[in-house]
């Protein structure tokens, strides 16, 4: 439907013709203080002029229909659609991944492949993301510090956009700050819905860097009802070929599986180990299956503003009369100008 920003202005419609009945007509221009020698001439041309009547209407008209689109255009028309309900489900989830320098480790395979650390995470997280239509999905990168990669948002796409451009070092190679992560998330979290504010935390090390202890950030997010998921990633076996051969090394030995458990549950979550790909793909398919919290759907009535169609209307009319006012003019002048030459004529060829 079609509704008026500013209605109020509407009541100035009939203000031309409140003017008219309150005010004096102007002066009819009788009383002429400079005499022309043609006068008569002019005087009978104006006459003929005003004795066009339905000419004068017309002009009327369009001042009319000027004055009404003008008013219009200044009330701000616009059109409002249909309600659009938003895909939401009311659950806010916020993704913490760990791009620290041991995260560039190959001790994992993606599709019969060697690759880092990060690059099976974006790959398994990339297809999480693509399931997760109607939860509002932010993401937070770690390592030396912590920052927040992309806000809360329904943009899904460009949630995955910022996760294959993060990089190892981005922010800081040689520690790990996973307490830093998560109080930046709590800090995120806090202002929305109590009860749909999840973390989703990845790590293959251990807290050994940063301002806040993550006993005490799970412990903060406790107390505004955050629940955190946390998931160590890494193989605990993988061969290496040294000066006296092939020898097998854990390269999970410095992950902190107590830390994670521990904060995990102190918020009612839950741990998840990850030493492949296919375990990784699990773990997010169990959290693929968190109760979604119900909430009240949000419309969205999408706006269109429509003002430049009464004014085009207005400008239009206005180049009309300006147009049609010039013309008589000129056929005026130019019947004077005849009608004088003649007279000129007549009184040379008299004398």
């Amino acid at each position: 439907m079609i509704e008026f920003l500013w209605w109020q202005l509407l009541i100035l419609i009939p203000l031309p013709l409140i003017m008219r009945y309150f005010l004096s007509p102007a002066d009819n221009g009788d009383d002429f203080a400079l005499r022309t020698p043609y006068y008569n001439r002019w005087l009978s041309i104006y006459e003929q002029s005003k004795q066009r009547s339905d000419k004068k209407r017309l002009r009327l008209f369009l001042l009319i229909l000027m004055w009404i689109a003008l008013i219009l255009a200044a009330a701000r028309p616009q059109y409002v659609g249909e309600p659009i309900e938003l895909p939401a489900t009311g659950r806010d989830l916020l993704l913490a991944v760990d791009i620290s320098g041991s995260m560039e480790a190959t001790d994992l395979q993606l599709q019969g492949q060697e690759a880092t650390r990060l690059d099976v995470v974006k790959s398994v997280l990339n297809e999480f993301i693509e399931r997760r239509e109607g939860d509002r999905i932010g993401l937070i990168l770690f390592g030396e510090q912590a920052y927040l990669q992309t806000p809360l948002t329904f943009d899904r796409i460009t949630v995955q956009q910022m996760l294959d451009e993060s990089a190892i070092g981005l922010a800081g190679a040689s520690r790990t700050a996973i307490g830093d992560g998560i109080g930046l998330a709590v800090k995120r979290l806090r202002s929305r819905k109590a009860d749909s504010r999840v973390l989703v935390l990845l790590t293959d090390g251990q807290n050994n860097t940063g301002a806040v202890d993550p006993i005490k950030a799970a412990q903060l997010a406790s107390q505004i009802g955050v629940k955190i998921y946390t998931i160590g990633v890494g193989a605990e076996k993988m061969e290496v070929n040294s000066f006296f051969g092939k020898r097998t090394l854990n390269p999970s030995k410095d992950l902190d599986e107590k830390t994670l458990i521990a904060v995990a549950e102190a918020t009612g979550g839950l741990y998840f180990r990850a030493k492949d790909a296919k375990q990784l793909e699990d773990i997010y398919a169990v959290l693929d299956e968190i109760e979604p919290v119900e909430a009240n759907p949000e419309t969205f009535r999408p706006v269109k503003s429509l003002f430049y169609w009464p004014l085009s209307v207005s400008f239009v009319l206005s180049l009309i009369l300006a147009l049609e006012k010039l013309i008589s003019l000129g056929l005026m002048r130019h019947k004077l100008f005849n009608k004088s030459s003649k007279e000129d004529s007549e009184v040379i060829r008299h004398v």
